[in-house]
């Protein structure tokens, strides 16, 4: 990619927190400072959400089961998550990224690119760009991000990846596809496990590999995703920062304490994350045009289906509704280790007006009324009769709530 007039044709940075769950308790806690943190409910039945770098050289990391983790990591210190706390944090994270550019594409909680084209006047050459994010972002909320600074969002991701932890990299246009060459194939945005597998079983070991390869004979090989890594291979991604990114989907899952089979046991964790996620909706002024639900098996399978609504909807009940009908689609009889649902198929606006003008106009009368004494007195403080007394849910993992922006899967790293 070369120089346009001596300057970058763009200059894009992907800011990345240092396992960022973790890294918070440690700041938090003194205590943990040094020691190998898990960040995930203390039951063995859990999923890790994040490692500390010191129980990484232990080949721990997130999404592993936790009993997995704490045999591999015997001496790991489990510490529950507080996603209040996360929240906080990444919203000054965010401003600080703000301070920098006005193009700011939030991934995550802890991740984003910034579109920093034309910028040099203000903050100097691209190396001097990420240092003093990550001096910002240090002294805003004394925590660590890596930063990747090149010409395109893919490299840049990459180049902040390899440069973990606490790192800064710049990798210059015209170098790009000499600095990606040795880079294994792992890299390549998209290549998951099976990917990978298939793409080291062709003879393709390095992102280099790739590059030098005919792109009609990776078209043959893989499909459409042949030309797409050839493309990356070279350093070629136009995408653009998107600064206003809309949220694609909006989710509440839970794992349980005890495996669930029956049908009621089942709904009555769907209600549950129906509550949160319509209360959610609402307080953006957000309507949900589908439903997907999402059940885990005892030995980790993850199985969904999904439904698109009459109409759009920020109402639990017509949530709750679509989704324990779509539990007649599954053919798995369970049990069931994790209970989700998500609303997708998001736009703004508000349920005035939608659905049944009856019914949804007074359940959404109702539970707006919810959402004050939620607002006022805690989450808890109004309950169903049938939920009293009766809770399969691990205590020390609250629900996994999720806003999904983006194309891929992100794993705290």
């Amino acid at each position: 990619m070369p120089f346009v007039n001596g300057r970058w044709p763009r200059i894009i940075a992907h800011a990345d927190m240092d396992a960022f769950y973790a890294s918070v308790e440690q700041l938090d806690n003194t205590d943990l400072i040094g020691k190998p943190v898990l960040v995930g409910p203390r039951s063995r039945r859990g999923v890790v959400l994040t490692a500390s770098y010191e129980a990484r050289p232990f080949h721990v990391g997130s999404a592993m089961p936790m009993a997995e983790a704490l045999r591999r990591c015997p001496h790991a210190v489990v510490v529950p998550p507080r996603f209040e706390r996360y929240t906080g944090l990444s919203q000054k994270i965010m401003q600080v990224f703000k301070d920098f550019s006005p193009q700011v594409e939030a991934i995550s909680l802890d991740e984003a690119f910034l579109d920093m084209t034309g910028a040099e006047h203000l903050f100097g050459s691209p190396q001097r760009m990420g240092e003093q994010i990550r001096s910002a972002v240090l002294q805003a909320t004394g925590l660590h991000v890596s930063v990747g600074l090149a010409a395109s969002k893919y490299v840049a991701k990459v180049a902040s990846g390899v440069c973990k932890p606490d790192g800064l990299l710049v990798v210059e246009p015209d170098n790009t596809e000499a600095w990606l060459a040795p880079l294994p194939v792992a890299r390549l945005w998209g290549a998951g496990p099976k990917t990978q597998a298939k793409l080291n079983r062709l003879g393709y070991t390095t992102i280099g590999d790739i590059a030098r390869a005919d792109p009609a004979v990776l078209s043959s090989q893989l499909g459409s995703t042949g030309a797409h890594f050839h493309a990356l291979a070279h350093g070629r991604d136009p995408r653009r920062v998107e600064g206003a990114r809309r949220s694609r989907s909006m989710g509440s899952e839970r794992t349980l304490n005890e495996d669930v089979v029956e049908r009621a046991d089942i709904a009555r964790h769907l209600q549950r994350s129906a509550d949160r996620i319509a209360r959610r909706l609402r307080r953006k002024e957000i309507l949900a045009g589908g439903v997907r639900v999402r059940l885990k098996t005892t030995d980790f399978r993850l199985i969904s289906r999904q439904c698109s609504l009459a109409a759009p909807t920020d109402v639990a009940r017509t949530l709750f509704e679509a989704g324990v009908g779509l539990l007649d689609r599954f053919e798995e009889p369970g049990p069931f280790r994790l209970v989700g649902l998500t609303a997708f198929d998001l736009r703004k606006g508000t349920a005035s007006g939608q659905g049944d003008l009856f019914t949804d106009g007074r359940d959404r009368r109702l539970e707006a009324t919810l959402d004050a004494l939620s607002a006022r007195f805690g989450d808890n403080v109004v309950r169903r009769a049938r939920d009293l007394g009766r809770d399969t849910v691990l205590d020390s993992a609250p629900d996994r709530d999720t806003l999904d922006p983006g194309e891929e899967d992100h794993v705290d790293a």
